[in-house]
């Protein structure tokens, strides 16, 4: 399994909480690259909730891995 941002970023609109069937499902339906249901498929299925991309790829930046701050625009 390997995850790029451009990959993950394909599942930010999915809905959230979701099981792995239904990240599948959704992937399939909205059209992203063969690779991310490649990669959903990949993960153990124990029937638990994501949360959130950060669930599938831990390493997934956040707003706060920026250093952008917004109040100065």
């Amino acid at each position: 399994m390997f995850w790029t941002l451009e990959l993950a970023s394909h599942l930010e609109d999915a809905p959230w909480p979701a099981t792995k069937d239904e990240l599948i499902d959704y992937a399939i339906r909205s059209g992203a690259p063969l690779e991310v249901v490649e990669n959903l498929q990949e993960l153990e299925d124990e029937g638990e909730l994501y949360e959130g991309v950060e669930d599938i790829w831990p390493d997934y930046p956040t707003q706060d891995d920026f250093f952008f701050n917004e109040e100065e625009y």
